[in-house]
């Protein structure tokens, strides 16, 4: 039952994220393939209604975003670490620029330049979800979002222009990651992007080495396979409220917890957990009965239901 379960697409870039940690952790895992469009009703039962890819379910514990999946399995899987010397903190602070300035634009560019070939159903979904596109002017817009992207690339270049093998030094960190997902995803949607990151000697040695990295041990199981699992799983124990938490909440009230950025979905439910770092919440479910879902605290505002 501790298993890691990933609930993603091979598709999606911030998959590709948690792929690679589970890889350099050198755990086996299971994979269970979600629709890139909404719905996604078996995936629903298990968040509340959170939208964004990936989720990993260990258990009954469900886990969103990439910041507090990378947490978790940090702590229930401390070796290898994905925080090498001490630069957890460092890593995650890196996490918003390669999240929103680099991860943006690139995905404007795999939108914009693909629009005539991507299912009109994935468009659709897309204008809903992907709040920082204006989808009418994404064609003209393409070359601004060129000079976003380069820049963001130079910023990786950079930080290999000393000779290091990785962005912290001679280990491999989850600083990597963050810096490799934007540019794995222009590999496999910018039709140029071999030209675009021709110039960037630097970082395309490196990103040989991160395209060589295991992605761990996968095996496939089916939707209702994961429910089943959480259904026959008890939660963890709850961490429990800090009283010292600005908002004021107290054990046990019901609160939504909501993205602040895209995918602005609310998710309800009886509060467990409330620290510096995380929040979580226990929802109970006709399908699979008691469930804890967890989001981090950074990029997620947390109101009275």
């Amino acid at each position: 039952m501790n298993i890691p379960i990933l609930h993603h697409h091979d598709p999606s870039p911030f998959g590709e994220k948690i792929r690679l940690a589970l890889g350099l952790k050198g755990l086996a895992w299971r994979s269970v393939q979600v629709s890139m469009v909404m719905p996604r009703p078996e995936l629903g039962i298990l968040t509340g209604g959170y939208r964004k890819i990936p989720v990993l379910q260990i258990g009954a514990d469900v886990y969103c975003d990439t910041r507090l999946i990378v947490r978790e399995l940090e702590r229930r899987f401390p070796e290898p670490s994905l925080f090498p010397q001490g630069s957890l903190g460092l890593s995650l602070a890196l996490t918003p620029w390669s999240d929103r300035s680099f991860f943006d634009p690139g995905a404007g560019l795999s939108m914009g330049l693909n629009q005539a070939f991507i299912p009109k159903a994935v468009i659709d979904d897309r204008k809903s979800f992907f709040n920082f596109m204006d989808f009418d002017a994404l064609e003209s817009d393409i070359p601004h979002l060129y000079t976003q992207f380069r820049a963001g690339l130079e910023l990786v270049e950079l930080m290999l222009a000393d000779g290091r093998p990785f962005i912290l030094g001679s280990q491999i960190s989850y600083a990597d990651i963050d810096a490799y997902f934007p540019v794995w995803m222009a590999r496999g949607n910018i039709g140029n992007a071999a030209e675009l990151l021709e110039p960037f000697a630097r970082l395309r040695e490196w990103e040989s080495r991160m395209a060589a990295c295991s992605r761990g041990e996968r095996s496939e199981i089916r939707a209702d396979e994961a429910l089943a699992i959480a259904r026959t799983s008890t939660p963890i124990e709850p961490v429990g409220v800090d009283p010292k938490d600005p908002l004021g909440f107290a054990t046990g009230e019901r609160v939504c917890v909501t993205p602040d950025d895209y995918g602005k979905i609310p998710v309800e439910g009886e509060l467990v957990t409330l620290t510096i770092s995380e929040v979580a919440v226990r929802r109970r479910t006709a399908e699979v009965g008691e469930l804890v879902t967890h989001f981090p605290r950074l990029g997620y505002r947390i109101t009275r239901a």
